[in-house]
């Protein structure tokens, strides 16, 4: 891929590519961890139990953050050094691969840096915060050697995987919906400890975000402000397109159509949702709310002969005209993200493409962003877009 100034500041000013050991089949994989908020610990964990690696190396803006990686790995026993800026640990040349846990909007600049230094990356969902970053992540990725696992977990769950053999086997004829749905409460959410400002690099941690005074809701639910994220559209929507996708084999939508409002939280984006796509052959609908959270999520994939009912616990297929008794069910085994994690990890061994590759994340995240787009023109949003007239 040519080099031009765009793309060097895009991979976060790594000037030199590092010398990268190559890891064996029983090698031990050195990791660093870019970001250490909530999410890095379930990775973490995940990490742990996947096992083979060592966490050598931990970044955060916000010095509680590190330090608590750093203290925890220490209590075992294992050095961890710490960083505040992200590009230490792309420069360690003992660190063979990343895991990216940052808000949205560093995502991409974060990975294609770690490409660039000759790191393997985990990339937590949405892979990017806009559609056009797709394009630079993809040519990042497919320019190089490297693996890029994108968070997209239920790629690597057994009952999901099943979910998308009996789909495109035909087990529940054509399938002409897709329901999907998220219910969480974020009211339940005190905050655990109090940000301390003096420790946190506000500056550093807005990056390429337009200049803004800090702000502790910002912050903390930086998913519902559109310089950060995009809210339930690329958060949670975003993981249940990507099976829709998978299991269709159709990665764009034509069409889409958004309600959304702010009804209890002073967010950008909407507390409560209701998005609708036209795929060739297909609808999916999305709907959710963040202030009350009983149905949890899932998909209902909706077919001629039968409908699938999947979420993260288990599936159920339920033929048409026997709708009292599932005909058929298999509940969840074990927990998606460690045998995500575990695939990332035998990837960077066999050099293998990953169970969520680069292309995956990318349109799953772009249908949010489209649901977006749709949301905040108030319009119908076809895609691809009509050519701009001469």
């Amino acid at each position: 891929m040519q080099t031009n100034r765009r793309s060097f500041l895009m991979a976060g000013g790594v000037t030199a590519i590092a010398a990268r050991r190559v890891v064996g089949a029983n090698d031990v994989i050195r990791v660093g961890l870019i970001g250490c908020g909530g999410r890095s610990r379930d990775l973490l964990h995940a990490a742990d139990e996947a096992g083979g690696y060592e966490l050598v190396a931990a970044c955060d803006v916000y010095e509680p953050r590190r330090d608590e990686v750093r203290d925890n790995r220490a209590a075992t026993g294992t050095g961890v050094s710490t960083h505040i800026d992200y590009r230490d640990v792309l420069n360690n040349k003992e660190v063979d691969a990343v895991i990216v846990a940052t808000p949205d909007h560093w995502h991409v600049q974060i990975a294609c840096g770690a490409i660039a230094a000759g790191k393997d990356v985990y990339l937590e969902k949405p892979v990017t915060h806009t559609i056009e970053q797709g394009e630079t992540l993809t040519r990042a990725v497919r320019g190089s050697k490297r693996v890029l696992q994108c968070g997209m977990q239920q790629r690597s769950w057994v009952h999901f995987q099943s979910a998308v053999d009996l789909i495109q086997g035909g087990s529940i004829g054509r399938v002409t919906q897709v329901r999907t749905y998220w219910y969480q409460n974020y009211q339940r959410r005190p905050l655990r400890n109090p940000i301390v400002t003096e420790m946190l690099d506000w500056k550093r941690w807005l990056g390429s975000a337009p200049d803004q005074p800090y702000s502790e809701d910002k912050f903390r639910f930086w998913r519902w402000y559109w310089d950060f994220g995009g809210g339930a559209m690329t958060d949670l929507f975003t993981h249940w397109i990507d099976v829709v996708h998978w299991a269709m084999k159709t990665p764009e939508p034509q069409l889409a159509q958004t309600l959304g409002d702010k009804y209890v939280f002073d967010w950008q984006c909407p507390d409560t949702i209701q998005s609708a796509f036209r795929y060739a052959g297909f609808e999916v609908g999305y709907e959710g709310t963040m202030v009350s959270s009983i149905d949890d999520g899932g998909l209902e994939f909706r077919g001629t002969a039968a409908t699938l009912k999947i979420d993260r616990s288990g599936l159920a297929v339920y033929r048409e005209n026997v709708k009292q008794n599932p005909i058929l069910t298999e509940r969840s085994a074990g927990d998606g993200t460690i045998s995500h994690m575990q695939n990332f990890f035998e990837c960077v061994r066999n050099r293998k493409e990953p169970n969520a590759p680069v292309e995956a994340g990318v349109t799953a995240a772009q249908a949010g962003h489209i649901g977006n787009m749709a949301l905040r023109s108030g319009n119908r949003v076809s895609w691809p877009p009509p050519p701009k007239a001469a």
